[in-house]
């Protein structure tokens, strides 16, 4: 599955190693300060210190993340509104022409995940436009920026951990870690700590691409939720087992509600 082996003992301590967050700060001048001190505490983090100290080289203070960090207001619409923003007919009618184009491959994880098409399909419509838009930030830079900005410094300092993760095992390089502003990667614009756990090489090149290959970006999202207990069979409906767990992959209730709707609208 991946290039570089990592035995399932030391895999586990990376996913659990404590995060040692250096000093936060709420403006740029204090960032170099803070990327050098965490790059020299690498090792706690089980990264290996000149893997990190390359992927960050290029990695500034982001003014414009930590804006939009301050300024999320479409979670803040009701349910009609969001979805009138985010969702047409238009893309409900090319996830019923993506649903048949990939018709095989749905079935293929349908039978192995338990996750029907309609579900995956709106969740990669509503995220990227089944992959029309998924990010052209760098993650990496996205994440220092959000790790040492005080504001939630630890939540992204394991985020950072784990994008580095993702490049210390050879999934992606630094410079192919491009997506949104607050370091979500791929077509169905997963956090790096859910892309660690989550992402499967379905198409067996050796390496999970959460960015260009279909496959994997599908399968995983099919494995998150399978992970998550999604239940076979089973609807996906408002007060359902099913809908606990779309819960899991967004926690505003206008996101759960529109993938939910959505998922509805291309399945009949």
């Amino acid at each position: 599955m991946q290039i570089v082996f990592v035995s399932i003992v030391s895999f586990f301590l990376i996913l659990t190693a404590p995060v040692f967050a250096a000093t936060c700060g709420n403006g740029p001048a204090g960032f170099e300060a803070w990327k050098q001190d965490f790059i020299a505490n690498s090792s706690r983090y089980r990264l290996k210190q000149r893997i990190v100290r390359e992927a960050l080289k290029n990695a500034k203070y982001s003014s414009k993340v930590v804006r939009l960090d301050r300024n999320q207001k479409s979670f803040k619409l009701s349910f009609k509104q969001f979805y009138a923003k985010r969702v047409n007919n238009a893309m409900i009618r090319r996830g019923k022409k993506l649903g048949e184009t990939y018709r095989r491959l749905f079935s293929r994880i349908e039978k192995k995940y338990g996750v029907p098409a309609p579900v995956i399909l709106a969740i990669w419509g509503l995220e990227t436009n089944y992959g029309g838009y998924s990010g052209k930030m760098p993650v990496l830079q996205s994440l220092a920026t959000l790790a040492y900005d005080c504001r939630r410094s630890k939540f992204f300092t394991n985020e950072l951990v784990n994008a580095l993760v993702i490049v210390q095992r050879r999934d992606m390089s630094p410079g192919e870690m491009r997506g949104a502003w607050a370091g979500e990667i791929g077509q169905t614009q997963f956090l790096a700590s859910s892309y660690v756990k989550y992402a499967v090489d379905y198409d067996r090149d050796g390496r999970r691409d959460l960015i260009r290959s279909i496959p994997d970006v599908l399968a995983s999202t099919a494995n998150y939720l399978k992970k998550k207990g999604w239940r076979r069979g089973q609807p996906w409906g408002p007060g359902t087992a099913n809908y606990r767990v779309i819960k899991e992959w967004n926690k505003a209730s206008v996101y759960q509600q529109t993938i939910a709707v959505m998922a509805d609208k291309i399945a009949n």
